[in-house]
């Protein structure tokens, strides 16, 4: 007689929990920058996304890949930045961790397999085209985060970097997010067939 348990990896962070751990070290970071300077928010933004990480783990037992990845590179980047007392490293580290999540994206797809699938699949049953254009609109997002971080460190002022890595992106990434309900419900695996030419 074999009882299993459900796998502990199958839980998953309820909705406010995850907004504070995704938004914490983000605010943390712009507090302390607001009051100090950029190098004392780099240091207080490490520490903040290390917690989150901790905190993650301690909670569900797992960390997903998104998070893991944008902190190892929080603590690179913030390292260099500490180090060097240059705050370019920093400032470049948005542009390199969407880069590479779009590439990667593109890249599974190049390879036949959606890699947003293994990501989000706990939460949506999608037929296999509705992953790739969801997977398309999505590393195409990341190239998009990518060009405007670019742009932005390097014509505006660091407060105003700041203030839009806070309070700029996780506003457009959630608009985003909510504009591929449509093409979602349309290839839920339990809906109706999409028609044709309509995507």
């Amino acid at each position: 007689m074999s009882s299993k348990t459900p796998a502990r990896d199958s839980r998953q962070l309820g909705p406010v929990l995850r907004l504070i751990v995704e938004f914490g070290p983000l605010l943390v970071f712009f507090l302390v920058n607001a009051r100090v300077n950029i190098f004392a928010a780099t240091g207080a933004y490490m520490v903040a996304a290390l917690l989150a990480l901790a905190v993650t783990w301690g909670m569900i037992r797992r960390i997903p890949v998104m998070p893991l990845v944008t902190g190892i590179f929080v603590l690179i980047f913030g390292g260099l930045t500490l180090f060097l007392q240059d705050e370019l490293f920093i400032k470049m580290k948005p542009t390199i961790v969407n880069t590479l999540f779009g590439a990667i994206l593109l890249g599974g797809l190049a390879f036949g397999r959606s890699l947003l699938k293994p990501v989000l699949g706990e939460a949506l049953a999608l037929r296999e085209p509705g992953w790739t254009k969801l997977t398309v609109r999505w590393a195409c997002f990341f190239f998009v985060l990518a060009m405007a971080n670019e742009l932005i460190w390097r014509n505006f002022s660091t407060q105003f970097w700041v203030n839009f890595k806070v309070f700029g992106v996780m506003p457009l990434t959630m608009l985003f997010a909510m504009a591929q309900l449509p093409l979602i419900n349309r290839y839920l695996e339990n809906g109706e067939a999409p028609d044709r030419g309509t995507e």
